[in-house]
């Protein structure tokens, strides 16, 4: 996979390119990255990639000339790259967006800057893309963002092959949580069932985790998407534990207002029904 990157300031990626998974996939090949530097397409001595807007308004607009002079020279090199513009009013990128990208055969990233870009060159590229509804000064930590998200689908860019397919929402659910040593910390130890080696109960543990993670964190995500009948289980067991929560503080309730002199036997009651399933 080949990433080709559009900018005014190619200097930021060169920390993002000698660090971490990045930098190990571009030493074995797994990915190359290439960083053009729109000024050398500007078509005055001074190198000027932008310019005051049309209609008066604050701000200045990246020109039309270097950015589709550019695109051209990055799709004469690749020409099966779908180029994308990073842009607030683009796709939001996902991680099922993520997998699609990771599909191409290249993909070339144009980074606007200042108020934006100069709308003739939308028909230059392939698609508009952003990594949420926020604006930042310019396209260059989105980039970086989509190429680390896309990268580490990559077969053979993280260590173990089926790593990308446990995140976080790659089945559609938050991941489940993680554990290393020591056993206790501030009194808090690892799920012992982490420390069993059966790694059927193991799995059944992550998937309840999981699951439970994405209902109390990210309940959004389960909406519509189709429940196997194991998570099925899992919420309504949890399901259980709310009712018996919510039925807990009824009696407690009930129990308070009948007087101080029950208060100790009601609060002792509260604790029996809040115990184990």
């Amino acid at each position: 996979m080949n990433f080709t990157v559009l900018t005014i300031f190619p200097d930021m990626f060169i920390p993002f390119r000698e660090h971490g998974i990045i930098r190990r996939a571009l030493e074995q090949s797994r990915i190359s990255l290439s960083i053009v530097n729109l000024r050398d397409f500007a078509l005055d001595k001074h190198h000027v990639t932008d310019d005051r807007p049309y209609g008066g308004g604050c701000g200045m607009v990246m020109k039309a000339e270097p950015l589709i002079a550019a695109i051209r020279a990055a799709k004469r090199r690749h020409p099966s790259a779908k180029t994308m513009l990073l842009s607030p009013q683009g796709r939001v990128l996902t991680q099922k967006k993520a997998h699609e990208l990771a599909l191409s055969e290249g993909l070339v990233f144009v980074c606007g800057r200042y108020e934006g870009v100069d709308e003739r060159i939308v028909d230059f590229t392939d698609e508009e893309i952003s990594i949420g509804d926020y604006v930042l000064t310019g396209g260059e930590l989105a980039v970086m963002v989509i190429i680390d998200a896309v990268a580490r689908l990559i077969p053979g860019v993280l260590g173990g092959e089926t790593s990308a397919e446990k995140d976080s929402f790659s089945d559609g659910l938050l991941e489940h949580a993680h554990y290393t040593r020591p056993r206790t910390c501030e009194g808090d130890a690892v799920p012992e069932v982490l420390l069993s080696g059966n790694h059927k109960e193991i799995e059944k543990w992550r998937l309840e985790s999981a699951v439970v993670r994405t209902f109390l964190k990210r309940p959004d995500l389960l909406e519509n998407r189709p429940l196997s009948q194991e998570e099925r289980a899992i919420l309504k067991k949890w399901g259980g534990h709310v009712d018996r929560i919510l039925q807990a503080q009824s009696s407690c309730r009930a129990d308070s207002s009948s007087g101080g002199q029950q208060e100790q036997g009601a609060d002792h009651i509260c604790r029996d029904q809040l115990g184990p399933a």
